[in-house]
């Protein structure tokens, strides 16, 4: 009898650049102070990458830590998949540039993008790499210098978002741990209200839409407030119904971190209360692809083997999802058992 084979996490790393972006700082950039931006958001400082130095940066070091915490080398790794919408040039792909500063020279990889979704989007992608048994070892990451798409005069976004990246090993596991179950949903009608227009197919980068700050992104408060809402606390609590668990069988709700209202709703959907949901969006902001798996670097050393997690994230596009899974390293460790 064949055995059931699920993707596990193995390994997890997260990498933030060491300049420090706080609200004071901001306050005199533009027309903001940090009450505002705290109460608001739930927002303290971010952190913020050197000019000149792209997303790919983040990602490489974050390969060399997976490495580093499996005890392999990069040459070991069959496949790199980087969630970003920052990536470092329309091609090469960031994930080919991080493979190469990272030594993965045996791997191949693409980048995906699904906005603040995107890590969950990568991971259930680069699952289906390993229990299909395609591949033994793949390497997912979400990494976004988003310091370099924001609009540093508009005050309503600014302050919302960092540059980080963070990410996970995965590989198979037949103990039934690892990934259990994900649900991930898009909608391109709200595109509308999330984007950046200059750069792409439609608007490719000239004087004009350089001048018309087109290169920034865009967002559209109310209906993206409204939508994450919705949609990021209904999809978490539709994986917990249809896999029959309740608010005391989660550990840990592990929520994209883009506003602490949009958190506090979701937990309150499956309810989950405060000292189980993992935030860190005070020092951090929103650093989209990067948010879930930062969390679960942080929180690593204090997570159970065989715990229950549900990921869950919304994203410009409108891209959302949850995913299930059961934790598979040992506790304080770093390392499977």
């Amino acid at each position: 009898m064949s055995q059931n084979i699920n993707a596990a996490i193995t390994a997890v790393h997260g990498w933030a650049p060491e300049t420090v972006l706080s609200n004071a700082d901001l306050s005199k950039m533009v027309d903001t102070n940090d009450e505002w931006i705290r109460t608001r958001t739930g927002i303290s400082e971010r952190r913020i990458l050197d000019k000149g130095v792209g997303t790919s940066h983040m990602v490489a070091e974050v390969i060399k830590g997976l490495c580093a915490s499996r005890g392999i080398e990069p040459t070991e790794i069959d496949l790199v998949i980087v969630a970003t919408v920052t990536p470092d040039m329309p091609f090469p792909s960031t994930a080919n540039i991080a493979s190469d500063l990272a030594g993965a020279s045996n791997a191949w990889g693409f980048d995906l993008e699904a906005a603040c979704s995107g890590f969950l989007f990568a991971m259930n992608t680069g699952a289906q790499f390993i229990k299909s048994g395609a591949h033994k070892r793949v390497c997912v990451v979400g990494g976004d210098k988003m310091s370099s798409i924001v609009d540093y005069t508009d005050r309503t976004t600014c302050v919302l978002f960092g540059d980080a990246a963070a990410g996970v090993f995965l590989e198979a596991d037949t103990d039934g741990l690892g990934i259990q179950d994900a649900i991930l949903r898009s909608d391109g009608s709200g595109r509308d209200y999330l984007y950046m227009k200059g750069g792409g197919s439609v608007n490719p980068a000239t004087a004009e839409t350089v001048a018309k700050k087109m290169h920034y992104i865009y967002q559209d408060g109310k209906p993206v407030f409204k939508a994450a809402v919705t949609s990021m606390a209904d999809v978490s609590y539709e994986i917990m119904e249809r896999n029959g668990l309740t608010a005391d069988d989660i550990s840990w709700l592990v929520p994209h971190q883009a506003n602490m209202r949009i958190i506090d709703a979701t937990a309150r959907r499956m309810g989950i209360t405060t000292e189980k949901v993992m935030i860190n969006i005070e020092k951090y902001g929103n650093t989209t692809a990067a948010t879930i798996p930062m969390c679960l670097y942080e929180w690593s050393k204090s997570l159970s083997r065989g715990e229950n997690l549900i990921l869950s994230a919304f994203g410009g596009g409108f891209t959302w999802g949850a995913i299930w899974l059961k934790w598979s390293l040992e506790k304080s460790s770093g390392q499977l058992s």
